[in-house]
C-alpha cells in the first residue's frame, strides 16, 4: 500500500501562487511515477502533470505549460506542484497520485491521495 497526503491547498487571488505537496509512504517512493489530478466543480478529474521515477521525464495538460511545474524529492519521498500565474479556472481539488507505470499514472493510477482544495478568486 501507499498512502498519499496532500497539503498547500488555500484561497489566492487570480495571478497569484500556490505549492501543493503530497507526502507518500508505505513503500519505496522511487518505484512510483506521480501525477497531479484535478476536479473543479462540475467536471470530470482531469490529469495536470505527472513525473517519471527518477524526475528526469514530466508531463503537463496543455493549460498548465509554462505555469505549473511538477518537482519531486526521493529522498523526502514527496512530489510538488508550484502553480504560478493562477487562473479562476485553476479553482479544483487537486488530488496527488501514484502509480508504478508513467503511463497509467496519467491515466487510472492505483493510488490516491484525499485532494486538498485549491480556489482562485478572480
Amino acid at each position: 500500500q501507499v498512502q498519499l497526503v496532500e497539503s498547500g491547498g488555500g484561497l489566492v487571488q487570480a495571478g497569484g501562487s500556490l505549492r501543493l505537496s503530497c507526502a507518500a509512504s508505505g513503500r519505496t517512493f522511487s518505484d512510483y511515477a506521480m501525477a497531479w489530478f484535478r476536479q473543479g466543480p462540475g467536471k470530470e478529474r482531469e490529469f495536470v502533470a505527472s513525473i517519471s521515477w527518477g524526475g528526469s521525464n514530466t508531463y503537463y495538460i496543455d493549460s498548465v505549460k509554462g505555469r505549473f511545474t511538477i518537482s519531486r524529492d526521493n529522498a523526502k519521498n514527496t512530489v510538488d506542484l508550484q502553480m504560478n500565474s493562477l487562473k479562476p479556472e485553476d479553482t479544483a481539488v487537486y488530488y496527488c497520485a501514484a502509480d508504478l507505470s508513467i503511463r497509467v499514472v496519467a491515466t487510472t493510477p492505483y493510488y490516491w491521495g484525499q485532494g486538498t482544495q485549491v480556489t482562485v478568486s478572480s
